[in-house]
Order: structure tokens, then sequence, then C-alpha cells
């Protein structure tokens, strides 16, 4: 796709753009847009981003925010985002640019920062990097780059405070949203029967997939030899997902279904997830369900995590919480044993799910009143009246 140039619309208002590089960032800017296009209609909204962007009411510069390791090597890959860099920073010489907001992957967006700021444009990063886990020099460079930042994490605003950056904690899309539970119960007829029932989420993102799909499955199957009534579904987040998971497996385990896109019926189905680490696990801590975290990886990526990571937990809920209170297996480079055993043992005794339940009740405390599009929407509109 050719970018689309910036072009002068007749009520010419604040130009805003939005740039993403994953599927997860083009779902978490849709909302922040979609407020913004209700709050200020004459606002210009651009964004370099995927289907998400554009149904939330964005003007689609061009497309970044597809599956970038679909059927791409890690080099491929690289070079892809390198040439996208390129055309963005193209663009935005082209365009009266007043606000850039960098959504995630700091890694393709701060040389883009670069360019918009040499343009006079403000910067809001929606998502904070993640330099309290790793890499806190970089925080030299946030400084430069950014004019405020919306956390997602409630730790994070007193972290980048102390360190000289403006931060404001704006909740979560993934837990300050609403649910139906009656709609979601109503579709709950189309999931297996059984007990107990185990709901498998192997990742978004195709290499994750790729990576953890066969051990989930392994999981599965030795829990079944344990439960022999047990029933179980694995979550594809996308059609795309779905065909590398039948790829990968072939034949389904005996018990074994896939459904695609159910992420709350599944979760509100299951008496246990096994979940990829990653944003999932914020949808299940929503519902306060039992779970327990996985990242499967090489050995030396799992040696290489455990050196440059510099907090105690690995897993989201967990670290919210500050608190050990689901099982996780992040990075993980053995084989399935030990997750079954823990899973076994949750499954065998409803005190111990009931506790984490509760911790994760607890934690959720801490998103309680917030509203993450309109708080988000809010800063990026005081940005631009300054």
């Amino acid at each position: 796709m050719l970018p689309v140039m910036p072009t002068e619309p007749e009520n010419t208002g604040p130009v805003v753009l939005f740039t993403a590089f994953e599927p997860s960032g083009d779902a978490l800017a849709a909302p922040v847009i979609k407020r913004i296009r209700e709050d200020h209609p004459e606002w210009v909204v651009y964004a370099w981003g995927g289907e998400a962007m554009e149904a939330a009411g964005a003007r689609m510069a061009g497309r970044t925010a597809g599956d970038g390791v679909m059927g791409l090597g890690a080099i491929a890959h690289a070079r892809r985002v390198g040439k996208q860099v390129k055309a963005i920073r193209r663009w935005i010489k082209g365009c009266r640019l007043m606000v850039h907001v960098p959504v995630d992957s700091p890694a393709a967006n701060f040389p883009i920062c670069k360019a918009s700021r040499k343009a006079g444009a403000k910067i809001v990063h929606l998502a904070a990097p993640q330099m309290w886990a790793w890499g806190s020099w970089r925080i030299r460079k946030l400084r430069k780059l950014t004019d405020h930042v919306l956390c997602l994490l409630p730790f994070e605003p007193r972290w980048f405070g102390e360190r000289g950056v403006k931060a404001t904690f704006v909740g979560h899309p993934a837990i300050n949203r609403s649910m139906d539970p009656e709609e979601i119960h109503r579709m709950l007829h189309g999931l297996p029967g059984g007990a107990p029932r185990i709901a498998l989420f192997p990742g978004s993102r195709t290499q994750e997939v790729r990576r953890n799909i066969r051990m989930l499955a392994s999981i599965f199957v030795q829990l079944r030899d344990l439960h022999s009534t047990m029933s179980g579904v694995i979550v594809a987040s996308s059609e795309s997902v779905a065909n590398t998971i039948h790829g990968r497996l072939g034949e389904f385990p005996m018990g074994l279904s896939m459904v695609t896109g159910m992420r709350d019926e599944a979760i509100a189905w299951s008496d246990l997830s096994i979940a990829v680490s990653g944003t999932v696990t914020l949808d299940i801590m929503r519902q306060c369900q039992p779970m327990i975290g996985v990242y499967k990886t090489g050995f030396l990526s799992c040696i290489g995590a455990k050196l440059l990571l510099r907090t105690s937990y690995k897993l989201l809920p967990n670290i919210i919480a500050d608190d050990d209170i689901v099982p996780e297996y992040v990075p993980w480079c053995r084989g399935p044993a030990r997750i079954v055993t823990k899973a076994h043992w949750l499954l065998n005794d409803s005190r111990r799910t009931a506790e984490q339940q509760q911790g994760l009740r607890r934690a959720l405390g801490t998103y309680r009143g917030h509203d993450f599009a309109r708080q988000s929407a809010d800063v990026i509109a005081a940005t631009v009246r300054r």
C-alpha cells in the first residue's frame, strides 16, 4: 500500500498522528482514536497502523500493524519495519503535525519521534516503554522524545516521574471495559461439556504461537490422562492464528477443540486457563478466573531473559499485584511436566483456585474508576491545547 499523503481539509483542525507496528498496538489505539473523533470531530486524525484504527475513524496513511513476523524471518521483518519507519518520516515532512502518539513498539517508534520532534510536534506515548523491566538507560532518550507518557500499569507514573518524565496512569483497555455477563453466558452453549474445563491461549503473534502450541497441547493430553472427562478449547485470536495452529498440530488430541475470537466466552467457560504471557492474562484477570502463565522459548533466549529482566515477576497480573498470585513459567525452556503438576494441583483443590481469585480481585482494585479511552483522549487534548 502506497502512503496516503496528508491533505488540508476545508476546516483545518489540529493534526494528530498515531503510529503502531503490532496488532496489539492497533487494538490499543483504536478506542482512544474513537473517543477523540467523538469529542473533537474537527481534528484530523491520521494513523499508520491497522484495521482497528481505521474502524475507529482514523485516516489511514499506511499499513504497519499486521502480524509482523508471519512468514518472515527476523532479518526480513527488521528490514520491512525499517522501510516503514523511513516512509513515515518522509510523510511527517509533508504534514503540519501538532501531536504524535507513538503506540508501544519503542524500537520502531523512537526514530519516528525524532522526526516528529524536529517538525515541532508534541509527543504523547501510548503505553509506557517497559524500562523498569530492562534497559533503564533508555530513559535519557525517552526524556528527549516525549512530553507525556500514558501508563497502563499503576506503578509506572511514579517510576517515570522520579526520572523526570511526565506520566499518567490511564487504566487498561483489557480491564477497564464493559462486559455483558448475560451475553457471554448465552454464547457458552457453543463450547463443549465435560469437567474440568481447560482453555488454552497460545498468543496472538505467529512466532509465539509456533513456539507454544505444541507444549500447550501436550499439557492438555497429560492432564486428560489424570482427568478422563476433561475437555479443552484452544482460543485462536484470529483466522491466521487458527491456520497456524492447524499447521502445527495437524489432528487435535481427543477432547480438545478450537474456537476463534471467543476469548471472554472461553474464559467464563473454563475452570482453568493456561495462557501464553501477554495481554490475555489481563482479560482472564478481569474475570478473576484461575490461570497459569507460560512462555516457551529456547535455552539461550531463556538465559538472556533472566539476565536482562530486572523484575521479580514476569506475568502481568503478578507485576501489577507485586505478588506471586498466578503460577508463571515465563520464560520456559523445559518440558511440560512441571506445568502439568501445577495445573493438577490447582484443579484438585478449590481452595487454591479461590485464593488465586481473591488475589486477582485485590489487584484489580487499582484499576477501579479508570476510563482508559476517556483519560487517554483527555491527556492528548490537553497537549493539543498547550
